[in-house]
């Protein structure tokens, strides 16, 4: 029977389904080590090219201690390589991997970053991530007894070479210390103290902790970005305004001069949107990206709990001081860059319309003289229209002349001149009303 269902299944309904159990959490079981490193391939924009090379770097790892790497195909990997465990996760533009080591006997915090688990990984290995790692992280998970769990600020402050601790109280019986500064050994640390955490609490906790780093360094990556382009903008600014205070100082009088600078100032304006366009093309999408990361940093906040510890200020509070104000530029660039672009494109519209109607009228002085130049033609084809029909009758008259002195010499009674004299009227007449209905007809058609 299972044969028949699995046949009725939608094509993505087994990948969609283990979707949401794709990135499960650590089990962990203090005291507890853990390594942290994201690695961000930098200006890597072909997401294929970025997957093949953190899967090349996947592999290397496990066959290195003899394990199966997963395919290609593969989001998350997970595997116990006996003195330490492994997690792996491949996201759009960084891969994490998470080592984690249990420690049999109690160890101090400072014992326990020492005896982190990234000893036991090949130097090799971490040689090919040169230039490449973006967050770097060590962890130490330790179980304090209740009675034990009261303030601890100036053991912290020893740990930490920051002198402005970050820490809170979270899911009802457990604390989160660190200074989210890189130490000495260029790794920044996390103290996770288990004082009544429920089981499997712990990974989660730890998980969420090394999500906000990751993310917030993720997000931070728009500020160089918003730092460079605000002079560019402020220089893109000050040449538009130039110009259009230079269409506004235009002088129409003369057309042809004033025409030929409009011109110049479009061309000009062309270049300014050109330039402006290839801004956005290139900040665009790490803007939109630190919005995210940072969205989802304030989302891992938030299933903390937080609670404060006296005398330290809250993870939250930290973000909110130094985070919150990177991407309030971030956004305020992005904001200013869209405005920019929308003002160039203002410009040119007004300018092109301009120009437009200069050429407009200059058109219509062009049909002004045609229509002035066709009136003088109609006035001489009217003022020679008299000799045309002297002309025409006097050619049918004498044409008819000739056939009355045939007439008469074939012995018929005629007179040829009193006939011809007789006609010239008649022949005058039909000409006239002729060329009078040729006229009519043409204008009508």
């Amino acid at each position: 029977m299972s044969i028949v269902y699995a046949s009725l299944n939608h094509p993505q309904r087994v990948a969609l389904a283990a979707e949401v159990h794709s990135r499960p959490f650590l089990h962990l079981n203090a005291p507890e080590s853990l390594t942290h490193l994201a690695v961000y391939v930098r200006d890597q924009a072909d997401a294929s090219r970025h997957a093949l090379f953190q899967h090349a770097l996947l592999t290397d790892l496990c066959v290195h201690f003899g394990v199966t790497a997963p395919g290609m195909d593969a989001k998350h990997f997970f595997h116990d390589f006996g003195r330490f465990r492994l997690k792996w996760e491949c996201h759009t533009e960084f891969a994490t991997y998470t080592f984690a080591q249990h420690h049999e006997s109690a160890l101090t915090i400072d014992e326990a970053f020492i005896e982190a688990p990234l000893k036991h990984v090949p130097q090799q290995w971490l040689l090919a991530l040169q230039g490449k790692i973006m967050v770097a992280a060590h962890v130490v998970l330790e179980r304090v007894p209740k009675k034990e769990s009261g303030s601890c600020i100036a053991h912290m402050q020893r740990l930490f070479e920051g002198k402005l601790l970050s820490s809170s109280k979270v899911l009802q019986g457990g604390e989160i210390w660190t200074d989210f500064l890189i130490q000495a050994d260029g790794f920044s640390r996390f103290v996770v103290r288990d004082i009544d955490l429920r089981d499997m609490q712990g990974g989660r906790l730890a998980q969420r902790i090394l999500e906000i780093e990751t993310y917030r360094m993720m997000a931070l990556l728009g500020l160089p970005h918003a730092q460079q382009a605000a002079p560019v903008l402020s220089a893109i600014e000050s040449d538009l305004a130039a110009l259009t205070a230079t269409m506004v100082d235009t002088d129409h009088g003369n057309p042809e001069p004033a025409q030929a600078e409009d011109e110049r100032i479009l061309r000009k304006i062309t270049g300014l949107a050109a330039r402006i366009e290839k801004m956005s093309l290139e900040n665009s999408y790490r803007f939109s990206a630190s919005q995210a990361y940072f969205r989802l940093v304030k989302a891992r906040i938030e299933e903390l709990r937080e609670n404060r510890v006296e005398g330290v200020p809250t993870i939250g509070e930290f973000m909110e001081r130094r985070l919150a104000p990177a991407m309030d530029t971030c956004t305020s660039v992005a904001r200013r860059q869209e405005a920019l672009a929308e003002r160039i494109a203002h410009t040119n519209d007004l300018l092109r319309t301009r120009v437009g109607i200069v050429q407009e009228q200059q058109n219509r002085q062009i049909l002004e003289s045609m229509n002035a130049r066709a009136a003088q033609q109609l006035r001489l084809q009217q003022a020679v229209e008299g000799l045309s029909v002297a002309a025409i009758s006097y050619y049918m008259v004498g044409l008819f002349g000739y056939a009355g002195k045939a007439l008469k010499a074939a012995g018929l009674p005629i007179n040829p001149d009193i006939a011809t004299g007789v006609m010239v009227p008649v022949f005058a007449a039909g000409v006239w009303l002729g060329l009078r209905r040729l006229h009519k007809t043409v204008h009508d058609a």
